[in-house]
């Protein structure tokens, strides 16, 4: 009888990304992880939710994976528990398509967020309990408070604060505060082996 090691709350990938046994992945193969991300239980990434090429005959259809990702997550992200991460996506020549979510590297995402995004910047802090609605566009450096809802299109610029329902800038990132944007400390304190930092 082999032994086994103890089941963690934690899967971790070779590229280091922290992804919950209870964090539910759809469409896994049109996922893209950077690396050293946490994904937290009760997340759900709709990978499912992938554009849909035009096809010109139905026996090509398994050779072409032109743009098949349909979330890229950067490095050292955190996602909260119940976070939504779907991609945004709109009514095209008559076909109803999704495009790509993408976010960007040290994205904080709190509890209870939906996020629909086109794009997430880097160094980008998301309060809990908000909605980042289709399409929208958020640049680097940006604070986004709880309980904001971010209406589609919106593009938010780099180094601002934002809140309210809808969202608005309401100030801006001070230039020493940058640093509190790091996530690779949060990073370490969450797993199986967590390592104080």
């Amino acid at each position: 009888m082999s032994r086994r090691p103890a089941k963690g709350d934690y899967i971790e990938t070779d590229t280091g990304n922290k992804v919950a046994r209870k964090a539910i992945l759809v469409g896994t193969q049109n996922i893209m992880l950077g690396g050293k991300t946490v994904i937290q239980p009760e997340v759900m990434i709709r990978g499912d939710l992938v554009r849909t090429a035009p096809s010109s005959s139905s026996s090509s259809s398994s050779s072409t994976p032109s743009s098949s990702t349909a979330v890229a997550i950067g490095r050292y992200c955190f996602l909260s528990r119940a976070v939504l991460l779907r991609p945004p996506g709109r009514l095209y020549k008559g076909v109803y398509t999704y495009m790509p979510l993408r976010l960007g590297d040290h994205v904080f995402i709190g509890q209870n967020t939906v996020v629909q995004a086109a794009t997430v910047g880097n160094h980008v802090s998301i309060g809990r309990d908000c909605c980042v609605n289709e399409f929208a566009i958020v640049k680097d450096y940006v604070r986004i408070l709880d309980e904001t809802v971010v209406p589609a299109f919106m593009v938010i610029p780099s180094f601002s604060v934002v809140a309210g329902r809808p969202a608005r800038v309401v100030g801006e990132v001070p230039e020493g505060e940058v640093e509190e944007f790091e996530l690779r400390e949060i990073y370490k304190s969450v797993g199986n082996n967590p390592t104080g930092g």
